[in-house]
């Protein structure tokens, strides 16, 4: 009987333990608003609001665009990072954008509707409960070129829109984005300068935080490096984190995930982005 008692309040234990540990972790389904219509197809971006979201309030907004080659990949893969930060109690968002294998198109289309998705935010913000000047934008690999095009590049924009209306991010988190298109010919665009950001940054680029792997072969070090020099000299904020031998994408594994979004949210907190303790840690 003593036994029996005993595996009976182990198991208790056990099972309550998971419950809490799996309670701990904030779960908020998004909602798909359509953005634009191309000849490509409808493209959307996907918000993930506060549990407790009130519309009496104006929110900070983060938008998230994923990574992929410009050929590939989805908003799924900002999912948790869009669940996380509006936990914290921003508005996160994580955009669709046109890319090869599904539409046909190159990055310069994925560039357009990077610059319409932010304009959209924008442009609607009183709609969507948005400080529109507050709207930072994040990405991985090709969607943190996209992100960095958006803060750097006065090209690209769609003239169809109403181009008063700026689709220029106030911060950047930068996840191995691509940054330099010096190096080498690119058959979907005329001068690859036009489409490097580190090549266009100019005084009044928004804060920005950079996190990448000392092993990330498509994004070499030096290159960020050379990205944070540039932007100091404009007197813009740059924050580079280094991740001892983390190679390309290594952001959405393991404790990589969970120590990149602390990153994040320490940086956004420090811009006035966030407020109180980051839960990154407690959640996952």
């Amino acid at each position: 009987m003593y036994k029996f008692r005993f595996f009976f309040v182990l198991l208790f234990l056990l099972l309550s333990y998971i419950s809490f540990s799996q309670n701990d972790k904030v779960f908020i389904k998004h909602e798909k608003v359509l953005y634009k219509s191309t000849k490509q197809g409808d493209l959307n971006l996907y918000f993930y609001r506060p549990l407790d979201f009130d519309k009496s309030k104006t929110y900070n907004c983060i938008i998230f665009f994923h990574g992929g080659g410009w050929n590939s990949g989805d908003y799924k893969q900002f999912e948790r990072q869009s669940m996380y930060f509006a936990s914290r109690g921003m508005i996160a968002i994580s955009a669709e954008y046109r890319i090869k294998n599904k539409h046909g198109t190159t990055p310069i289309q994925a560039m357009e509707d990077a610059k319409s998705a932010i304009r959209f935010l924008r442009l609607n913000a009183k709609s969507f409960f948005i400080n529109p000047n507050r709207i930072a934008a994040a990405g991985g690999s090709a969607g943190g070129h996209l992100a960095a095009v958006t803060a750097n590049i006065d090209l690209f924009d769609n003239v169809n829109e109403d181009l008063g209306i700026s689709s220029k991010p106030n911060l950047l988190v930068l996840y191995n984005p691509v940054i330099d298109f010096g190096s080498r010919k690119w058959l979907w665009i005329d001068n690859p300068l036009d489409a490097s950001p580190v090549h266009n940054i100019s005084k009044g680029s928004p804060p920005t935080i950079i996190l990448t792997g000392t092993k990330d072969k498509i994004v070499p070090v030096e290159t960020i490096m050379n990205y944070k020099k540039i932007m100091e000299s404009v007197g813009s904020r740059c924050d580079v984190i280094l991740y001892e031998g983390a190679e390309h994408a290594f952001f959405n594994k393991g404790e990589d995930f969970i120590d990149t979004v602390l990153k994040s949210d320490i940086f956004l907190k420090s811009n006035w982005y966030l407020e109180g303790t980051p839960t990154i840690k407690q959640q996952y």
